[in-house]
């Protein structure tokens, strides 16, 4: 039997794959999917429930057995990082593995459409282990880049996420792969989970992570009104030299939302974890 499987991270080229999918080959019975932490930003859901109602069915919440706060025990309160993505394997990777398997042991043959894009030649997708299980990047194969993307969401009434209004990136509240405006952002937007990521800092600080969410600093120390100030002038200088850059366009106008990792000299993401924030 034939299965046809599509993961949604709460990002924009995962939801505009799903769209597009929906459009141009309804004939197929996909299931569409999020990896549930348990962790993510309220906008996530919502936009998600968004999501659903255009591709007219529910979107499968695989909820990892176990949650964050036992990883972190288990992996003695030490905070994952870009060379400890811990997080990613057991949060994201692990549940998706135990859903197909199943599928996989039975004989199935699993196609999982994954959204990177034509102009991500630098990217690579799952790798399977189990040749039943079928990776296939249609944007890719059918010459779908960003601008492509933002226009199937546009024209499909879907949008972006309102996360992009001040954040990169969908995955976890405490993502250490965030920029420190985002950091900034999540303090103003939703202070609580900014507590929560700082009570998490503080309990792995006591363990002796060598981590700490963000690179050089402690959240403590990023929060204090001088060093806020500091960063936020520090992104408008970025974001000035970027829009004076640019050939002006009037029917594109610069946008923050997509190009924040640019203003920060990194690639789209700043390395996070494809399953994350596509």
């Amino acid at each position: 039997m034939n299965k046809h499987v599509l993961g949604l991270s709460g990002g924009k080229d995962s939801a505009a794959l799903a769209v597009y999918m929906r459009q141009h080959f309804p004939e197929l019975d996909i299931d569409y999917f999020f990896t549930d932490t348990g962790k993510e930003l309220p906008e996530v859901y919502e936009f998600l429930g968004k999501l659903e109602g255009f591709l007219g069915k529910p979107i499968l919440r695989l909820n990892p057995s176990r949650d964050f706060d036992f990883w972190l025990r288990e992996y003695n309160h030490f905070l994952p990082s870009a060379n400890t993505r811990w997080c990613t394997r057991q949060l994201k990777l692990l549940p998706f593995k135990n859903w197909v398997k199943p599928m996989l042991a039975s004989g199935d043959i699993v196609t999982s459409y994954v959204a990177i894009r034509s102009d991500e030649e630098y990217r690579q997708g799952y790798i399977s282990s189990d040749d039943n299980l079928k990776i296939r990047l249609p944007f890719r194969e059918y010459g779908v880049d960003k601008k492509g993307v933002m226009d199937i969401l546009e024209a499909s009434g879907v949008g972006y996420p309102k996360y992009y209004d001040w954040r990169s990136r969908s995955g976890c509240t405490f993502c250490f792969y965030q920029q420190k405006i985002e950091w900034v952002g999540l303090k103003e937007k939703h202070p609580d989970e900014f507590e929560k990521a700082k009570e998490y800092e503080k309990l792995a600080l006591e363990n002796s992570s060598p981590f700490t969410w963000t690179q050089g600093e402690s959240l403590s120390e990023l929060e204090h009104p001088d060093r806020v100030a500091q960063i936020k002038n520090d992104f408008e200088i970025r974001k000035k030299k970027e829009k004076d850059r640019r050939p002006v366009n009037p029917l594109r106008p610069i946008n923050f939302n997509i190009e924040l990792d640019e203003l920060y000299l990194e690639d789209e993401g700043g390395g996070a974890c494809l399953v994350c924030h596509k």
